[in-house]
């Protein structure tokens, strides 16, 4: 469907407990199972542009451990050029613990082991690999001045970069002005921004807040809500799509992964966005990060 879509970050393996509710501080709640799962933030947009049609490069760095080799061998499996992986051999591969409660909210801690060992220096290596590309797509789940050599490059180029700036972090400002689009939730907005209360007054504020610092077009994802769009064209909510969530792990990474397609796919800014939409509506239905990542013919088909 696209053009060629480099995606640097995070590869992790999620451990996964369902629980009846978020256990509050010092509880302790009888999980029904667990899930050993691929995730992390990077591997799950990947996979998510992959399924949705993309020609994906993904650079990542893993362990040599069992959870790396494996990672690596799934991402093999849904088309993922992985020449660009570094394995970092006597240390861990990145590892997510997850409870999933009943209605769907989680609560995650990372382990971040070899994501932490991705350095400017194998960004660097893997230049050639972004030629021709038409989209890259980055999150902070690996160091900052990694992200920063990945924009560089991007911006050297001219592909627009696309950032996730997830966990929510604050971020340099020649970061931000090599910034393409940034897909921030309303959480991750607001710690950018530095504004003390989100509701429906203050989005529009962070959106345009975002956009003055030099980024190009602002998305700020709201859930099922939908999304606030900010760019020179368009200034408004584009509405979400209503499903039944199971679990909402990988939403934000599945919208990510199918926008850096459609986008890369020459689509227009709206027709990503509501691309990407119902991808991440299709990936709460279902269990799971990578595993719940839509194919293009579901994303296209499905029927809300």
């Amino acid at each position: 469907m696209g053009s060629k879509i480099i995606v640097a970050g995070s590869s992790n393996t999620d451990m996964v407990v369902k629980v009846p509710h978020i256990p509050a501080p010092g509880e302790t709640v009888m999980g029904s199972e667990l899930l050993t799962i691929p995730g992390g933030k990077g591997a799950n947009q990947a996979v998510g542009a992959a399924r949705a049609g993309g020609d994906v490069v993904f650079i990542a760095c893993v362990s040599d451990d069992t959870f790396g080799s494996e990672s690596v061998e799934n991402y093999k499996k849904d088309g993922i050029d992985t020449t660009w992986i570094k394995v970092k051999p006597g240390i861990h591969s990145g590892v997510a613990l997850i409870n999933v409660a009943e209605d769907g909210e989680n609560s995650i801690a990372v382990a971040p082991g070899a994501n932490s060992h991705l350095l400017p220096e194998d960004i660097i290596k893997a230049r050639d690999a972004f030629a021709g590309a038409g989209a890259v797509l980055v999150q902070l789940e690996i160091p900052m001045e990694t992200v920063s050599a990945v924009a560089q490059i991007a911006e050297e180029l001219g592909i627009p970069m696309i950032l996730n700036p997830a966990p929510g972090a604050k971020l340099p400002m020649d970061l931000l002005k090599k910034i393409s689009v940034i897909t921030p939730n309303e959480t991750e907005a607001a710690l950018l921004t530095g504004t003390k209360e989100v509701n429906d007054d203050t989005i529009p504020v962070m959106a345009k807040e975002l956009y003055d610092m030099g980024i190009e077009t602002v998305i700020i994802t709201m859930g099922s809500r939908g999304v606030y769009l900010f760019n020179s064209e368009f200034r408004g909510m584009i509405p979400g799509y209503s499903v039944k969530a199971v679990d909402t792990t990988a939403a934000g990474d599945v919208f990510n992964g199918a926008l850096a397609t459609a986008l890369s796919g020459k689509k227009s800014l709206r027709e990503a966005v509501d691309f990407a939409q119902r991808a991440a509506a299709i990936s709460v239905t279902r269990m799971g990060a990578q595993p719940s990542a839509p194919m293009l013919a579901e994303i296209i088909n499905y029927e809300f």
